[in-house]
């Protein structure tokens, strides 16, 4: 029935799943025009004290609910029931974002018993993450059976990358095993590469910074490498995760007995970053508040610049030179003196940015003379997911429905 009469209106419910909250997205397609219809998040799942907030398109609070939401299942219906209780349309397809997709898949796919098999194989891989993902797409075949859904992997953009890139350093047997670097924050890059257009031509480097932050080389479009590496703890510093360590570090904590194997995880992804150096927040928005103040923030603040400096230089090496950083993410995009201390020292790159801009927001920050244009750039991953589901469901090459 791929008709042109079926695609004249379509409904599509997006679902973004961390590991203690769920974001969605409801969208309205006409044809290949996208309209987003509410948006909103459940978060503090596990915790008596949750929050469930939808918003309307221009981000009007349309309803709150303050409880606990003691698992992803219960977070995912009552975020369905609060879409019904406001009448909007019923979804017709609802797509996922996944972290981890392994070797096997590079490409979002519909999803299917064998397929939910292996992503359950795959949770050692991203253990804070998928759980949550598998739970919250079994919530969805309970409450609308007949629906499909889709996966769209965030490591699925990087499987192009090099394979020299891809490789670590280790026995050729361990490649077979699936221990390479995957990558992460794969939507975020498509979405920014989307939107951006032929103006993506060149040199780039995509800085996603947020409470997870990462970066991307990309020349052309095509993805060269990535900071993040086999899990999404690795590369940059970030508000919690430790970002690239010396492995010998692990092995000295672990056998001189100072942490076991669950406290080394809750080591590096929940105690370190941001949050570990300052000893007081894993928000950048509060350490920028207090760091004239407390030392420690100001620290915190200053060595996360720092590692995404260094990390700017090494992508740039891949490069072979730079002509566009693009800042996107919660951090990237909002927190203006984190832009301004990651450029500064980056004028052998022919970076310059202007004070006013940057402070702005504005899209382009760099000076006119400046050889490596700075963007700033908002992501939607919401939006990637509801634009992959489409494709795949509704698009030319979509099963028959």
């Amino acid at each position: 029935m791929n008709t042109a009469e079926s695609y004249d209106e379509r409904i599509i419910l997006c679902f973004n799943s961390g590991s203690s909250s769920v974001k969605f997205a409801l969208f309205q397609y006409r044809g290949q025009k996208e309209t987003l219809l509410a948006h909103g998040a459940v978060e503090r799942i596990g915790l008596p004290t949750g929050l469930l907030q939808v918003f309307g398109a221009r981000h009007k609070l349309l309803t709150e609910l303050n409880r606990g939401f003691a698992n992803h299942n219960i977070a995912i219906h009552s975020a369905l029931d609060a879409l019904d209780a406001l009448c909007l349309p019923r979804p017709e397809a609802v797509g996922h974002r996944v972290v981890h997709g392994g070797r096997e898949y590079d490409s979002p796919m519909i999803v299917d018993l064998p397929l939910l098999a292996a992503l359950k194989k795959l949770t050692p891989f991203a253990p804070l993450h998928l759980p949550a993902e598998i739970q919250g797409i079994k919530s969805i075949f309970r409450r609308f059976p007949e629906i499909l859904q889709v996966a769209c992997f965030d490591t699925a953009f990087h499987r192009r990358m090099p394979e020299i890139a891809q490789r670590f350093p280790l026995p050729r047997d361990l490649w077979h095993h699936g221990v390479r670097k995957y990558g992460f924050h794969g939507l975020s890059y498509e979405y920014i590469l989307d939107v951006l257009g032929s103006a993506a031509r060149g040199r780039t480097i995509i800085a996603h910074l947020g409470n997870g932050a990462s970066m991307a080389a990309i020349l052309n479009g095509q993805p060269l490498d990535t900071t993040m590496g086999f899990t999404p703890t690795g590369g940059l510093m970030m508000g919690t995760r430790c970002g690239d360590l010396d492995p010998g570090l692990l092995l000295y904590l672990s056998r001189e007995k100072i942490r076991d194997v669950a406290g080394l995880e809750e080591l590096v992804n929940h105690q370190s970053g941001l949050l570990g150096v300052s000893g007081i927040s894993s928000d950048m928005e509060t350490l920028l508040k207090r760091r004239n103040n407390d030392s420690r923030a100001a620290q915190a603040v200053e060595m996360f610049c720092y590692h995404i400096r260094k990390h700017i230089g090494a992508l740039a090496a891949v490069l072979e030179g730079l002509d566009t950083i693009i800042f996107t993410g919660g951090i990237g995009e909002k927190a203006a003196p984190v832009r301004h201390r990651v450029c500064h020292g980056l004028t052998y790159l022919g970076v310059h940015i202007d004070p006013a801009l940057n402070e702005r927001h504005a899209g382009t920050i760099s000076t006119a003379d400046s050889s490596c244009r700075v963007m700033v750039v908002p992501t939607n991953e919401e939006l990637m997911i509801a634009r992959h589901t489409y494709r795949i469901i509704f698009g030319p090459e979509s099963p028959q429905l």
